[in-house]
């Protein structure tokens, strides 16, 4: 019979530090696995610096056994998501384990925490908001994850579905080879496109980037303000998104679409960081910071991501709206491969129910390359 699990929570300094540590023994022999950069997962947790906690709060644990650290997880409630998706509802997160057992304990705990805060049903895993990594990896374990997205190991989806949990979403990112070209009726489309004067297609301006970053994030807000999960970004928050993008921001990969000089839709495209910081195993200091930085002047990463799209509500529905999305890409497309040599990009996460970015995101030579599945239960 196994010792007992104890649970306790991180109060201090050594506690963060063992928590944010522990997904390195959880992963040691996963060659799948990104180490994140250690700085930002603390930057994440804490108040003083992630925007989030000023409408959200959170609680962290760790799983115990013999005195050796067995697991993790976080418990949270956003008040953003009580007002934008449904009241009583909390969610868990940063889940990590060596175990059932410790799993089990630990979304046990969690939930516990959620009950007493007043909540009624559980959605997870979340880590921390839906804008951070959301969802349990379910499909895609042999790839290693692009920037911003999680890994997972494969006995979670069993762990969890054993504490009662069931689907709420699952969530999709595509791979394609950019290299091949838009089928002939998308062609058509994207040269109507570049022949109509009401359309401009620039690149961000990142001399200017607090500005820009505030106009995609603002178009962010409207577009995606209908879409399962949405909680609005925050003024602080777009400052903090802003902040943290602009080091990895290139201006030509980044695209603002205007209709009658009005912006109208965008689309972020970003090198792999995980490929720039696989080998730093989540440390910046002494030499990481110089090594990020000098590999940051100049795009050679073999992948890129676009994390984030988004075309105004006023348009979705129509033809411009495809029109304005199917050019964004393309547009990005020539850069990637003309001028950096970028032959594969992935899109997403999307929404399995979101049919127009499904629609979008499978396009010529594009297919599922990662499923993530956020769950749900009542309390």
């Amino acid at each position: 019979m196994s010792s007992e699990i104890v649970i306790r929570p991180v109060l201090n300094k050594a506690d963060r530090k063992a928590f944010v540590d522990f997904a390195w023994e959880v992963y040691e022999h996963d060659p799948s696995w990104v180490p994140p950069l250690k700085d930002e997962v603390h930057g994440l947790l804490d108040p003083r610096k992630n925007p989030w906690f000023g409408h959200g709060k959170a609680q962290l644990w760790l799983a115990e056994r013999d005195g050796k650290i067995v697991g993790r997880i976080s418990a949270q409630i956003d008040d953003l998501v009580q007002t934008h998706m449904q009241p009583g509802t909390g969610q868990w997160g940063m889940f990590e384990a060596l175990d059932g057992e410790s799993a089990a304990v630990l979304i046990a705990t969690a939930e516990d925490w959620l009950r007493g805060e007043g909540m009624t049903s559980a959605l997870g895993p979340i880590s921390i908001s839906i804008w951070d990594e959301p969802g349990l990896l379910i499909e895609g374990f042999d790839e290693a994850p692009l920037v911003m997205m999680g890994h997972h190991r494969p006995e979670y989806r069993a762990w969890i579905e054993a504490a009662g949990y069931g689907k709420a979403k699952d969530l999709h990112t595509f791979e394609l080879d950019i290299r091949i070209d838009m089928i002939p009726v998308i062609e058509r489309l994207i040269k109507s496109g570049e022949a109509n004067d009401r359309i401009r297609i620039r690149d961000v301006d990142k001399s200017n980037f607090d500005k820009e970053a505030a106009i995609i994030l603002d178009i962010l807000n409207d577009a995606w303000s209908d879409n399962w999960g949405f909680v609005p970004l925050t003024d602080a928050e777009i400052a903090y998104a802003g902040k943290k993008l602009k080091p990895i921001i290139v201006e030509d990969l980044v695209k603002i679409a205007e209709v009658d000089g009005e912006p109208m839709a965008f689309m972020i495209t970003i090198p792999d960081m995980n490929e720039m910081i696989r080998d730093l195993n989540g440390k910046l200091f002494p030499f990481g910071f110089i090594k990020l930085l000098w590999r940051l002047h100049k795009v050679t990463t073999r992948r890129v991501r676009v994390p984030l799209m988004g075309v105004r509500k006023s348009l979705q529905g129509g033809r411009m709206a495809s029109q304005l999305a199917f050019m964004l890409i393309e547009f990005t497309r020539r850069v990637c491969v003309d001028k950096y040599g970028i032959y594969i990009g992935e899109f997403g996460w999307v929404l399995e129910d979101n049919q127009g970015m499904m629609s979008i995101a499978q396009l010529p030579g594009a297919g599922i390359n990662h499923t993530y599945r956020i769950y749900q239960k009542a309390l």
